[in-house]
């Protein structure tokens, strides 16, 4: 059996596809690639309230993560404001659960 050499391009492109697929594993990845940080901010109001404000008001909330897995994937209306929150539908479900696990950790 033969051994072909890979190619410098073909390396680095499958080099790119593996830290691809390993992205976006975290609450601060996610933040960042759905552009939450558009409207939010972990510790101070923006468009809509501060990731530290909505793990205070949930924190106690055994229901908490399918709360806010339901309002990121649909939106929400008068939780906050007068200002909507638009359904996030660039977030898969499982990312929205992932969402709201990490902003639930981030309770002053």
């Amino acid at each position: 059996m033969s051994v072909r050499p890979i190619r410098l391009g073909a390396l680095l492109a499958l080099l790119v596809l593996h830290m691809a697929a390993g992205a976006q594993t975290t609450g601060p990845d996610l933040i960042h690639s759905k552009n939450c940080l558009g409207c939010h901010r972990v510790d101070a109001k923006r468009v809509g309230p501060s990731y530290q404000n909505v793990a205070q008001r949930y924190a106690n909330d055994p229901e908490a993560v399918d709360k806010l897995t339901r309002s990121i994937l649909r939106g929400s209306f008068k939780k906050w404001g007068a200002i909507p929150m638009p359904a996030q539908t660039n977030v898969s479900e499982a990312e929205a659960r992932q969402l709201a696990q990490w902003i639930l950790t981030l309770k002053p």
